[in-house]
Protein backbone atom coordinates (compact mmCIF):
# COMPACT_ATOMS: atom_id res chain seq x y z
CA UNK A 1 0.00 0.00 0.00
CA UNK A 2 3.10 2.29 0.97
CA UNK A 3 4.48 1.61 -2.38
CA UNK A 4 1.18 2.83 -4.17
CA UNK A 5 0.74 5.67 -2.63
CA UNK A 6 4.34 6.60 -2.95
CA UNK A 7 4.01 5.96 -6.76
CA UNK A 8 0.80 8.21 -6.62
CA UNK A 9 2.60 11.29 -5.21
CA UNK A 10 5.53 10.89 -7.47
CA UNK A 11 3.25 10.92 -10.20
CA UNK A 12 1.11 14.15 -8.99
CA UNK A 13 4.53 16.28 -9.06
CA UNK A 14 5.65 15.33 -12.07
CA UNK A 15 2.30 16.68 -13.40
CA UNK A 16 0.29 20.13 -13.00
CA UNK A 17 -0.58 19.23 -9.17
CA UNK A 18 2.71 19.68 -8.74
CA UNK A 19 3.40 23.13 -6.31
CA UNK A 20 1.04 24.90 -4.35
CA UNK A 21 -1.83 26.39 -6.72
CA UNK A 22 -4.90 26.64 -4.14
CA UNK A 23 -5.09 29.83 -1.96
CA UNK A 24 -5.53 29.65 1.88
CA UNK A 25 -9.29 30.88 1.18
CA UNK A 26 -9.59 28.31 -1.71
CA UNK A 27 -8.91 25.89 1.02
CA UNK A 28 -11.17 27.10 3.63
CA UNK A 29 -13.90 27.09 1.13
CA UNK A 30 -13.51 23.70 -0.09
CA UNK A 31 -13.56 22.67 3.58
CA UNK A 32 -17.00 24.16 4.46
CA UNK A 33 -18.10 22.59 1.61
CA UNK A 34 -16.95 19.88 2.69
CA UNK A 35 -18.18 20.13 6.07
CA UNK A 36 -21.83 21.09 5.26
CA UNK A 37 -22.60 17.96 3.01
CA UNK A 38 -21.20 15.86 5.36
CA UNK A 39 -23.44 17.95 8.31
CA UNK A 40 -26.63 17.83 5.78
CA UNK A 41 -26.83 14.07 5.99
CA UNK A 42 -26.76 13.42 9.29
CA UNK A 43 -28.81 15.81 10.55
CA UNK A 44 -32.68 15.56 10.94
CA UNK A 45 -35.26 18.94 11.14
CA UNK A 46 -35.68 20.24 14.31
CA UNK A 47 -39.27 21.37 15.18
CA UNK A 48 -38.91 24.98 16.10
CA UNK A 49 -37.52 25.30 12.67
CA UNK A 50 -40.73 24.20 10.59
CA UNK A 51 -43.15 26.05 12.97
CA UNK A 52 -41.21 29.48 12.94
CA UNK A 53 -41.33 28.50 8.83
CA UNK A 54 -45.16 28.32 9.52
CA UNK A 55 -45.83 30.80 11.76
CA UNK A 56 -43.76 33.25 8.99
CA UNK A 57 -45.75 31.93 5.67
CA UNK A 58 -49.54 32.45 7.82
CA UNK A 59 -48.02 36.40 9.05
CA UNK A 60 -47.51 37.03 5.31
CA UNK A 61 -50.93 35.78 4.09
CA UNK A 62 -52.63 38.08 6.56
CA UNK A 63 -50.73 40.65 5.72
CA UNK A 64 -51.60 40.25 2.40
CA UNK A 65 -55.03 39.60 3.04
CA UNK A 66 -55.22 42.88 5.51
CA UNK A 67 -53.62 45.31 2.53
CA UNK A 68 -55.84 43.96 0.16
CA UNK A 69 -59.16 44.64 2.04
CA UNK A 70 -57.57 48.46 3.05
CA UNK A 71 -57.22 48.96 -0.79
CA UNK A 72 -60.59 47.64 -1.33
CA UNK A 73 -62.08 49.89 1.41
CA UNK A 74 -60.23 53.01 -0.13
CA UNK A 75 -61.03 52.63 -3.46
CA UNK A 76 -64.47 52.26 -2.30
CA UNK A 77 -65.15 54.96 0.43
CA UNK A 78 -67.40 52.18 2.19
CA UNK A 79 -65.60 48.95 3.69
CA UNK A 80 -68.05 46.61 5.89
CA UNK A 81 -66.42 43.58 5.38
CA UNK A 82 -67.64 39.72 4.81
CA UNK A 83 -70.83 39.18 2.24
CA UNK A 84 -71.63 42.62 2.81
CA UNK A 85 -68.45 44.13 1.26
CA UNK A 86 -69.00 46.88 -1.56
CA UNK A 87 -68.21 46.86 -4.77
CA UNK A 88 -67.43 49.42 -6.70
CA UNK A 89 -68.93 47.41 -10.38
CA UNK A 90 -71.96 46.97 -7.92
CA UNK A 91 -73.09 50.14 -7.65
CA UNK A 92 -73.20 50.75 -11.67
CA UNK A 93 -76.80 51.87 -12.95
CA UNK A 94 -79.53 49.19 -13.90
CA UNK A 95 -83.11 48.38 -13.82
CA UNK A 96 -83.19 44.46 -14.03
CA UNK A 97 -82.12 41.78 -11.83
CA UNK A 98 -80.83 38.85 -13.71
CA UNK A 99 -79.81 35.56 -12.45
CA UNK A 100 -78.99 32.37 -14.20
CA UNK A 101 -79.75 34.37 -17.68
CA UNK A 102 -83.17 35.15 -16.66
CA UNK A 103 -84.20 38.62 -15.89
CA UNK A 104 -86.09 38.29 -12.76
CA UNK A 105 -87.90 41.53 -12.73
CA UNK A 106 -87.23 45.43 -13.95
CA UNK A 107 -88.09 48.27 -12.04
CA UNK A 108 -89.64 51.49 -13.65
CA UNK A 109 -89.37 54.83 -11.78
CA UNK A 110 -90.95 58.06 -12.25
CA UNK A 111 -89.08 60.06 -15.45
CA UNK A 112 -88.88 63.23 -13.16
CA UNK A 113 -87.62 60.70 -9.86
CA UNK A 114 -85.99 63.68 -7.64
CA UNK A 115 -85.13 62.97 -4.22
CA UNK A 116 -87.12 64.23 -1.32
CA UNK A 117 -90.53 63.74 -2.97
CA UNK A 118 -92.71 60.70 -3.51
CA UNK A 119 -92.59 59.14 -6.67
CA UNK A 120 -94.29 56.13 -8.36
CA UNK A 121 -92.18 52.92 -8.94
CA UNK A 122 -93.31 49.92 -11.05
CA UNK A 123 -91.81 46.38 -10.45
CA UNK A 124 -92.11 43.97 -13.09
CA UNK A 125 -91.88 40.45 -12.14
CA UNK A 126 -91.04 37.94 -14.47
CA UNK A 127 -91.61 34.69 -12.39
CA UNK A 128 -95.22 33.31 -12.33
CA UNK A 129 -97.62 34.11 -9.72
CA UNK A 130 -97.22 31.05 -7.73
CA UNK A 131 -93.30 32.02 -7.02
CA UNK A 132 -95.53 34.92 -4.74
CA UNK A 133 -98.83 33.87 -3.79
CA UNK A 134 -98.97 33.73 0.39
CA UNK A 135 -95.44 35.25 0.62
CA UNK A 136 -94.60 38.47 2.04
CA UNK A 137 -92.83 40.99 -0.15
CA UNK A 138 -90.68 43.82 1.36
CA UNK A 139 -88.47 46.31 -0.28
CA UNK A 140 -85.85 48.09 1.07
CA UNK A 141 -83.34 51.15 -0.34
CA UNK A 142 -79.95 51.63 0.39
CA UNK A 143 -78.00 54.55 -0.55
CA UNK A 144 -74.32 54.91 -1.91
CA UNK A 145 -73.62 56.41 1.27
CA UNK A 146 -74.67 53.46 3.73
CA UNK A 147 -78.16 55.05 4.72
CA UNK A 148 -80.73 52.08 4.32
CA UNK A 149 -84.97 52.91 4.83
CA UNK A 150 -87.67 50.67 4.36
CA UNK A 151 -89.93 51.90 1.35
CA UNK A 152 -92.22 48.81 1.43
CA UNK A 153 -92.76 46.79 5.18
CA UNK A 154 -92.90 42.79 4.31
CA UNK A 155 -96.31 42.75 2.08
CA UNK A 156 -98.40 39.43 1.93
CA UNK A 157 -99.04 39.21 -1.51
CA UNK A 158 -102.72 37.61 -2.53
CA UNK A 159 -103.60 38.27 -5.83
CA UNK A 160 -101.84 39.07 -9.30
CA UNK A 161 -101.25 42.97 -10.88
CA UNK A 162 -104.61 44.19 -12.12
CA UNK A 163 -105.64 42.91 -15.69
CA UNK A 164 -102.22 40.37 -15.56
CA UNK A 165 -102.02 36.77 -14.98
CA UNK A 166 -98.84 37.51 -12.69
CA UNK A 167 -96.82 40.71 -10.88
CA UNK A 168 -95.74 42.10 -14.22
CA UNK A 169 -97.08 45.30 -12.60
CA UNK A 170 -96.19 45.85 -8.90
CA UNK A 171 -96.61 49.77 -8.02
CA UNK A 172 -96.08 51.29 -5.10
CA UNK A 173 -95.16 54.95 -4.25
CA UNK A 174 -92.28 56.29 -2.17
CA UNK A 175 -89.84 58.78 -1.73
CA UNK A 176 -86.10 59.03 -0.85
CA UNK A 177 -84.31 61.37 1.28
CA UNK A 178 -81.55 62.66 -0.78
CA UNK A 179 -79.91 62.03 -4.22
CA UNK A 180 -77.61 59.70 -5.81
CA UNK A 181 -76.97 56.27 -6.28
CA UNK A 182 -79.39 53.80 -4.69
CA UNK A 183 -79.45 50.22 -4.56
CA UNK A 184 -83.23 48.75 -4.00
CA UNK A 185 -83.42 45.32 -2.78
CA UNK A 186 -86.08 43.23 -3.05
CA UNK A 187 -86.83 40.29 -0.10
CA UNK A 188 -89.29 37.51 -0.35
CA UNK A 189 -90.55 35.76 2.97
CA UNK A 190 -87.11 37.37 4.27
CA UNK A 191 -85.03 35.74 1.71
CA UNK A 192 -83.16 38.26 -0.79
CA UNK A 193 -84.68 38.00 -4.09
CA UNK A 194 -82.47 40.36 -6.27
CA UNK A 195 -81.98 44.28 -6.28
CA UNK A 196 -81.43 47.08 -8.71
CA UNK A 197 -79.29 50.56 -8.86
CA UNK A 198 -81.26 53.61 -9.64
CA UNK A 199 -79.46 57.22 -9.93
CA UNK A 200 -82.07 60.11 -8.27
CA UNK A 201 -81.77 63.47 -9.04
CA UNK A 202 -81.18 65.61 -6.12
CA UNK A 203 -83.54 68.05 -4.71
CA UNK A 204 -83.81 71.09 -6.66
CA UNK A 205 -84.80 74.59 -5.41
CA UNK A 206 -87.37 75.39 -7.72
CA UNK A 207 -90.02 72.85 -6.10
CA UNK A 208 -91.86 75.70 -4.31
CA UNK A 209 -95.39 74.71 -2.48
CA UNK A 210 -98.30 76.54 -3.55
CA UNK A 211 -99.53 78.48 -0.64
CA UNK A 212 -103.65 78.96 -0.75
CA UNK A 213 -104.60 82.73 -1.13
CA UNK A 214 -106.70 82.70 1.90
CA UNK A 215 -103.79 80.92 4.00
CA UNK A 216 -103.22 83.19 7.53
CA UNK A 217 -99.90 85.26 6.45
CA UNK A 218 -97.99 83.78 9.72
CA UNK A 219 -97.88 80.68 7.53
CA UNK A 220 -94.39 80.48 5.47
CA UNK A 221 -93.47 77.97 3.20
CA UNK A 222 -90.46 77.46 5.71
CA UNK A 223 -92.64 76.08 8.42
CA UNK A 224 -93.60 72.97 5.70
CA UNK A 225 -89.80 71.99 5.41
CA UNK A 226 -89.57 71.42 9.98
CA UNK A 227 -92.04 68.37 9.31
CA UNK A 228 -90.03 65.25 10.30
CA UNK A 229 -92.24 62.31 8.34
CA UNK A 230 -90.65 59.89 10.98
CA UNK A 231 -91.96 61.74 13.79
CA UNK A 232 -95.17 60.06 13.81
CA UNK A 233 -98.46 60.74 16.28
CA UNK A 234 -98.53 58.09 19.19
CA UNK A 235 -100.96 57.46 21.28
CA UNK A 236 -101.12 57.97 24.77
CA UNK A 237 -103.20 58.99 28.44
CA UNK A 238 -106.40 56.69 28.70
CA UNK A 239 -108.32 58.89 26.86
CA UNK A 240 -107.33 57.43 23.42
CA UNK A 241 -105.71 60.79 22.50
CA UNK A 242 -103.07 60.39 19.24
CA UNK A 243 -100.39 63.59 18.88
CA UNK A 244 -96.98 64.41 20.61
CA UNK A 245 -97.28 64.26 24.24
CA UNK A 246 -97.32 66.57 26.53
CA UNK A 247 -97.90 69.09 23.30
CA UNK A 248 -100.81 68.54 21.67
CA UNK A 249 -103.08 65.80 20.09
CA UNK A 250 -106.28 64.49 18.92
CA UNK A 251 -109.33 62.76 19.93
CA UNK A 252 -110.83 61.05 16.77
CA UNK A 253 -107.33 60.61 14.30
CA UNK A 254 -107.90 57.04 14.44
CA UNK A 255 -111.69 56.87 13.27
CA UNK A 256 -112.21 56.87 9.29
CA UNK A 257 -111.86 60.43 8.79
CA UNK A 258 -111.76 61.10 4.78
CA UNK A 259 -115.69 61.15 4.39
CA UNK A 260 -115.77 63.28 7.51
CA UNK A 261 -115.07 62.81 11.49
CA UNK A 262 -115.32 64.73 14.80
CA UNK A 263 -111.88 65.46 16.01
CA UNK A 264 -111.53 67.18 19.59
CA UNK A 265 -107.99 68.88 19.58
CA UNK A 266 -105.87 69.45 22.64
CA UNK A 267 -103.07 71.30 23.81
CA UNK A 268 -100.49 71.52 26.46
CA UNK A 269 -98.98 74.51 27.75
CA UNK A 270 -101.48 77.40 26.14
CA UNK A 271 -104.97 78.39 26.68
CA UNK A 272 -107.51 80.38 25.74
CA UNK A 273 -105.22 80.53 22.49
CA UNK A 274 -106.96 80.69 18.85
CA UNK A 275 -105.69 77.83 17.35
CA UNK A 276 -104.68 77.46 13.40
CA UNK A 277 -104.77 73.93 11.42
CA UNK A 278 -102.93 73.73 8.07
CA UNK A 279 -103.35 70.29 6.60
CA UNK A 280 -100.29 69.40 4.57
CA UNK A 281 -100.73 66.08 1.82
CA UNK A 282 -97.01 64.06 1.74
CA UNK A 283 -97.80 61.99 -1.99
CA UNK A 284 -98.92 65.22 -3.79
CA UNK A 285 -97.06 68.27 -1.71
CA UNK A 286 -100.28 69.85 -1.45
CA UNK A 287 -101.64 72.37 1.72
CA UNK A 288 -105.39 71.74 2.85
CA UNK A 289 -107.54 73.88 4.73
CA UNK A 290 -109.15 70.65 6.60
CA UNK A 291 -111.21 72.12 9.43
CA UNK A 292 -115.50 72.80 8.55
CA UNK A 293 -118.51 73.92 9.85
CA UNK A 294 -120.59 70.65 9.57
CA UNK A 295 -122.31 68.74 6.57
CA UNK A 296 -122.36 71.33 3.68
CA UNK A 297 -120.67 73.95 5.97
CA UNK A 298 -117.70 76.39 5.01
CA UNK A 299 -114.43 75.45 5.81
CA UNK A 300 -112.05 77.81 7.92
CA UNK A 301 -108.36 77.74 9.19
CA UNK A 302 -109.04 79.23 12.73
CA UNK A 303 -111.02 78.83 15.52
CA UNK A 304 -110.68 79.43 19.55
CA UNK A 305 -109.26 76.73 21.46
CA UNK A 306 -110.44 77.14 25.55
CA UNK A 307 -110.73 75.19 28.40
CA UNK A 308 -108.98 72.51 30.18
CA UNK A 309 -110.12 68.99 29.11
CA UNK A 310 -108.72 65.18 29.50
CA UNK A 311 -105.73 66.45 31.01
CA UNK A 312 -104.53 69.26 28.55
CA UNK A 313 -104.55 73.09 29.19
CA UNK A 314 -107.09 73.86 26.31
CA UNK A 315 -109.37 72.00 23.92
CA UNK A 316 -111.24 72.59 20.46
CA UNK A 317 -113.89 70.61 19.32
CA UNK A 318 -114.03 70.70 15.21
CA UNK A 319 -114.87 69.05 11.96
CA UNK A 320 -112.38 67.24 9.70
CA UNK A 321 -112.13 65.96 6.00
CA UNK A 322 -109.63 64.96 4.10
CA UNK A 323 -109.77 64.89 0.30
CA UNK A 324 -107.24 61.87 -0.02
CA UNK A 325 -105.45 59.43 1.99
CA UNK A 326 -102.21 58.95 2.40
CA UNK A 327 -99.64 60.61 4.71
CA UNK A 328 -100.62 63.69 6.48
CA UNK A 329 -99.08 66.70 8.68
CA UNK A 330 -101.04 69.05 10.48
CA UNK A 331 -99.47 72.32 11.72
CA UNK A 332 -100.86 73.74 14.33
CA UNK A 333 -100.65 77.62 14.92
CA UNK A 334 -101.42 78.99 18.36
CA UNK A 335 -101.01 83.36 19.07
CA UNK A 336 -99.84 83.32 14.47
CA UNK A 337 -97.01 81.15 15.89
CA UNK A 338 -96.08 77.51 14.75
CA UNK A 339 -96.79 75.47 17.90
CA UNK A 340 -96.44 71.71 16.70
CA UNK A 341 -96.57 69.21 14.04
CA UNK A 342 -99.25 65.83 14.16
CA UNK A 343 -98.31 63.55 11.63
CA UNK A 344 -100.79 60.45 10.82
CA UNK A 345 -101.11 57.91 8.26
CA UNK A 346 -104.69 58.17 6.97
CA UNK A 347 -106.00 55.16 5.41
CA UNK A 348 -109.25 55.61 5.66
Amino acid sequence: MQDKLQNLRNAMDSTTHKENHFTEVQKNNIREAINFEVNKKNRKPRKYVIYGLTAAVVTIFALLISTELIITSTNNGTFTGGSNQVLIDEWEVRNEYEKNDKVLFSLYPDPALTAGKPYGYIFSFTEPFKTFEGKELAIYAQHYDGERIIVLAPTKITEPSPGYTGLERFTHTFEVPVGGLWKFEVYLDDQFYGDVIMSVREKTVDNKLSLPKTIPNYVQESDFAAIDWERKAVEFGDRGIIGNENKSGVIGADMPTLNGQKWMWHLWGVDNAELTVVGFHKETQTIHQVLYNGPGGDSYWTRQAVGENNGADAHMPSNIALPKKGEWAFLLYTNDELFDILVYDINE
